[in-house]
């Protein structure tokens, strides 16, 4: 996965991984109290993905990727 490839206005694949990433595994471990107790399927993980991603609401593939491969699902 190339992390430098540019996605919109300056942000990255890496920048959104980072900025999710923080997120991602409070949810993952059940360390904040939240509807999502960790992903049951691969369609609400990428949901989540596209409406946490900031400014760009659109499905990034290679982020969406990342965050799959770092599930059991």
């Amino acid at each position: 996965m190339n992390r430098d490839k540019h996605i919109w206005e300056g942000w990255t694949v890496g920048d959104f991984i980072d900025e999710l990433n923080p997120s991602f595994r409070m949810i993952q471990n059940n360390h904040i109290p939240t509807i999502i107790k960790g992903f049951k399927s691969k369609e609400e993980l990428k949901q989540w993905v596209k409406d946490n991603q900031p400014y760009y609401k659109k499905h990034i593939p290679e982020v969406y990727k990342y965050f799959l491969s770092k599930t059991n699902l």
